[in-house]
């Protein structure tokens, strides 16, 4: 039995990993801020599938909770097969509206957090010669949007970067790039969500199975939609112009992932 370390485990993507994981046979460690969610969350995933649930409360917007996390996916004795980085957060606003203590704590989270911890369980792993890392990024890595577009197209070149550096150690990277799907996300952001068509909002628990089924065949990159597959695609055919305008007039709006 293996064991898969999840950020962010308590809501939307993240808890849809803990889920399917869990129902896997997977021993999970469970990790966010709410110390009271992640209780009810352990017990409820190992009454249903008898797994084992571990909680580590930590902020990664902080370097206490960055190095927590860190320690625990060093953890030899007890190592992590499979690292889910699924921590992140949107600020509503344009740029230049959005407080810069704002903007950097976002980068904390999405770029830092994710950088250190990739570092901590790629290194126990390649000890190993097996393991896993997948860093959950957004389709906004792809067109002009701002900070969280730009975190997350860090996070994509980052993940591939890294997975060919690794290549033939027996650890896998992958960057996934989900479109809108239904979680807490826009809602903690306060970011309207009326006006998106209902055929582009995707199911968490399909994004997670999906994202795992790539994670197998090996792939560094994966969109778990046919739908944004050839919506990405169509990107590539778009002036950056016109796209950087769509963009910053939607995205910042509704908010992606």
């Amino acid at each position: 039995m293996t064991t898969a370390l999840i950020t962010g485990s308590t809501a939307g993507i993240g808890a849809a990993f803990a889920r399917r994981l869990a129902a896997d046979g997977h021993d999970l460690v469970l990790v966010a801020r709410d110390t009271k969610r992640l209780r009810e969350q352990a017990t409820e995933l190992h009454d249903r599938h008898g797994i084992e649930a571990e909680v580590l409360t930590a902020d990664l917007a902080e370097d206490t909770g960055i190095e927590a996390v860190a320690a625990r996916l060093g953890d030899r004795r007890n190592p992590v097969d499979l690292l889910i980085n699924n921590a992140g957060f949107g600020n509503k606003g344009r740029y230049l509206d959005v407080s810069m203590a704002d903007e950097l704590m976002m980068l904390k989270v999405h770029c830092e957090a994710v950088l250190r911890l990739t570092s901590a369980a790629s290194a126990a792993m390649r000890e190993r010669g097996r393991g896993g890392v997948v860093n959950v990024a957004s389709v906004a890595a792809f067109v002009p949007r701002g900070t969280y577009g730009a975190s997350k197209a860090w996070v994509v070149q980052f993940t591939q970067g890294a997975a060919r550096d690794l290549a033939g150690s027996g650890v896998r990277l992958m960057a996934l790039c989900p479109g809108f799907v239904r979680t807490e996300f826009h809602q903690r952001a306060g970011m309207g969500t009326d006006n998106i068509p209902g055929w582009m909002w995707l199911d968490a628990d399909k994004v997670a199975a999906a994202a795992l089924e790539d994670l197998a065949r090996g792939k560094s990159l994966s969109i778990p939609d046919p739908r944004y597959k050839v919506l990405m695609g169509a990107t590539k055919l778009v002036p950056r112009g016109l796209l950087g305008g769509i963009s910053s007039r939607t995205g910042r709006k509704y908010g992606p992932q």
